[in-house]
């Protein structure tokens, strides 16, 4: 039974031994699993970091490969790509005499990308799998006005809710609020998130402390990436770091938000998680990109599911 004393997500957490924790969205959405991660490494847990990338992968040495769309990135991966974020997130961790792997996965369609994980979740023994995203497009159903940014997210979703035999599958999304700038609106993640309680899904949330180890370790990991690609920071981390840092409102910390105002805010510090298997049955087109091999497969279907709806759900309003 769930306690007050612990959030549900870190109860299932430590109930595995080997936890495969890897960003859904691409970028730097590992990042957003980093503290979770610290944490269950600092209470004895075998955790393993992963990520869908965006950099070109198949310009790698050959040595690299587990499997076709999956990549053992080290601090020293050899690679022409400037913009690299497992690297960087491998040469934080090796700076920081922390196992220093982190797993790269090519951002490709459903079919694919879930024999990329069940090859590697076979290689390493994994009995959890934490999906983090950073900010929470992820719990878009998709029948919201705004989506935010849905392929690569789905893509991982739909990857990892046909692995039915790891024991645990979970999702935590960090960055409450920052996916406004993709349009998403936030009563509709929090209608969903009630929905999914309401079904069984939801495990509660947690804030990051700013003066834990994990948070300090977050923060100065935000900083090495953004030092290491200072014209393209990202942006939802950058927020997420300076909302712990206490930091309010339109702050800015890069020009890549010029022209767009940002509401940092201490939401931004909580995760929000769910199980996946929740998560899927409530989606409404996940089974249209079941067979999907290419991501601009995935798009497409997006647009062609969107093209059948009457009209997208409205938030619901709040009495004053």
């Amino acid at each position: 039974m769930p306690s007050l004393l612990q959030p549900p997500l870190l109860t299932r957490l430590l109930a595995a031994e080997r936890i495969l924790i890897a960003g859904a969205g691409g970028g730097f959405d590992v990042y957003a699993g980093l503290p979770i991660a610290l944490a269950l490494r600092e209470a004895g847990k075998e955790v393993h970091l992963a990520n869908l990338s965006f950099s070109h992968l198949h310009g790698l040495d050959a040595e690299v490969w587990l499997e076709p769309e999956v990549a053992r990135i080290r601090p020293d991966t050899r690679s022409a790509e400037p913009y690299f974020p497992e690297r960087t997130l491998a040469r934080w961790l090796r700076l920081h005499g922390m196992p220093d792997t982190v797993w790269a996965f090519a951002s490709v369609g459903v079919q694919p990308l879930r024999a990329a994980y069940r090859a590697l979740t076979a290689h390493l023994g994994i009995d959890a799998i934490l999906l983090v995203d950073g900010g929470t497009d992820i719990l878009m159903r998709g029948d919201e006005a705004g989506l935010g940014t849905p392929e690569e997210d789905m893509a991982s979703l739909g990857a990892v809710a046909g692995l039915t035999e790891v024991p645990e599958r979970l999702v935590a999304c960090l960055g409450y609020g920052v996916d406004a700038y993709h349009g998403v609106n936030h009563t509709l993640v929090l209608e969903n998130l009630a929905a999914l309680d309401r079904a069984g899904g939801y495990l509660g949330a947690f804030s990051v402390p700013r003066d834990s180890r994990e948070g300090a370790l977050y923060l100065d990991a935000v900083e090495h990436a953004r030092a290491a690609f200072p014209e393209h920071p990202s942006i939802v981390q950058g927020s997420v770091a300076a909302a712990l840092r206490g930091e309010f409102g339109d702050v800015r910390f890069t020009e890549r938000t010029r022209h767009s105002e940002l509401f940092v805010n201490p939401l931004m510090t909580l995760y929000f998680a769910v199980t996946v298997e929740a998560l899927a049955a409530r989606h409404l087109y996940l089974d249209r990109i079941e067979r999907t091999h290419l991501t601009r497969q995935i798009s497409t279907a997006v647009e062609e599911f969107r093209d059948t709806l009457p009209r997208h759900r409205p938030p619901r309003m709040f009495p004053h």
